[in-house]
C-alpha cells in the first residue's frame, strides 16, 4: 500500500506478499509428518516486504507502532524477552493495516482468521540464528539419544505440561533434569535452529513420534532453508546467516491475542527479516490437533 493517507515520513511500510510460496509447506512427504506429529493446518509461513533498511538497534521500532504505556526503561539482551514503549516510527509491523488485515491466526474454534484488532503491546524475543549446519545435531548419535542407525532410543514413559515423554529424545529437549540435558547448552537451546527442531518433535495435541530421527532433522532443514537467508563473504567465501529472528507475542484491549488468547509452548510465531531483500518471514502454529486444510 501506498505511504499516503496519513502516513508520516520516516514510517515502515509493509506490504502483504500472497504471492510467496514457501516449499516446506508444499512438500508432501513433509505435509504427512506434520499430519502425523498433530500440526497440519495449524501451521503456516507468511511473508510481507517493508520499505525501509532495517537497523537491528531499531528493532523494536520496527515491530511496534504507538504502544500506549508510560515510557519504560529496558535492555535488548540476546534471547531475553523486553517490551517497549518507544514511538520513533508512526506506524510498524503489527499495526500496519496491510499486516493486521491479513496477518493469519486461529481462532478458538480451529478456523483461520486474521489479526484485525489494535495491539497495544508487544512482547519479543530475539532468537539467536548463527548455525550454518545440521551437524549441530551429530551429538544426539554419541551419546546414547539416537543409534547409528538412527533409531531414537526409548524409555519409561513420562508427562512433561502434559507432553508424553517415552523417549531419550524427549527427555533430553524437555528435563531439566535429564542425564543428557547439557548435551545442549542454553545458548544452544535459544538457537532458532534448536527451536524448531524441538517444536517438531513435541507436536501438537495427537502427535505420533516417530521411532527415528531423520523425519525431524529433515523438516527442520526444509523449514530452516526455506525461511532464514544467508550471504557468501566474496572474500573467505564462507557463509553467513544475514536474518534477524523473533518470537513474538501481542496484546489487544482484551489480553494476549497473537498468536493465540491462550499461551503455550508450543503455540508459536517467529519474525524472521531479510534485511537486504527487505522481507519478514512469519512461522506460525497454533497447539491443537491437527486440521485437514489449511
Amino acid at each position: 500500500m501506498s505511504a499516503e493517507g496519513g502516513r508520516g515520513a520516516g514510517q515502515v511500510v509493509f506490504r502483504a506478499l500472497p504471492q510467496k510460496t514457501f516449499s516446506c509447506l508444499q512438500d508432501r512427504d513433509i505435509a504427512d509428518r506434520l499430519l502425523k506429529w498433530s500440526m497440519q493446518g495449524r501451521i503456516t509461513a507468511q511473508a510481507f516486504s517493508f520499505d525501509q533498511q532495517f537497523k537491528p538497534y531499531q528493532k523494536d521500532e520496527f515491530l511496534m507502532l504507538q504502544i500506549y504505556l508510560k515510557r519504560v526503561n529496558f535492555k535488548i539482551i540476546r534471547g531475553i524477552s523486553f517490551l517497549t514503549s518507544r514511538t520513533s516510527y508512526a506506524e510498524a509491523f503489527f499495526n500496519d493495516q496491510s499486516v493486521n488485515s491479513s496477518l493469519k491466526l486461529l481462532s478458538a474454534s480451529g478456523q483461520w482468521t486474521t489479526l484485525g484488532s489494535k495491539v497495544t503491546k508487544i512482547e519479543a524475543t530475539v532468537v539467536p540464528c548463527t548455525q550454518i549446519s545440521m551437524s549441530f545435531f551429530d551429538r544426539l548419535y554419541s551419546e546414547g539419544i539416537v543409534r547409528e542407525t538412527g533409531t531414537i532410543v526409548k524409555c519409561y514413559d513420562d508427562y512433561h505440561d502434559d507432553i508424553l515423554i517415552s523417549d531419550e529424545l524427549r527427555k533430553v529437549l524437555l528435563l531439566e533434569d535429564s542425564d543428557h540435558y547439557d548435551l545442549f547448552t542454553q545458548l544452544d537451546r535459544e538457537e532458532f535452529l534448536f527451536c524448531l527442531f524441538k517444536h517438531f518433535c513435541i507436536g501438537g495435541t495427537l502427535c505420533q513420534y516417530e521411532d527415528v530421527v531423520d523425519p525431524y532433522l529433515e523438516t527442520t532443514k526444509a523449514f530452516y532453508k526455506d525461511l532464514v537467508s544467508v550471504q557468501k563473504n566474496p572474500e573467505t567465501r564462507e557463509i553467513h546467516i544475514i536474518s534477524t529472528v523473533f518470537r513474538v507475542s501481542a496484546y489487544d484491549a482484551n489480553g494476549l491475542c497473537y498468536p493465540s488468547s491462550k499461551s503455550h509452548q508450543q503455540t508459536f510465531a517467529y519474525l524472521i527479516v531479510d534485511p537486504c531483500k527487505r522481507h519478514v518471514n512469519i512461522l506460525y502454529h497454533c497447539f491443537g490437533g491437527s486440521l485437514f486444510t489449511n
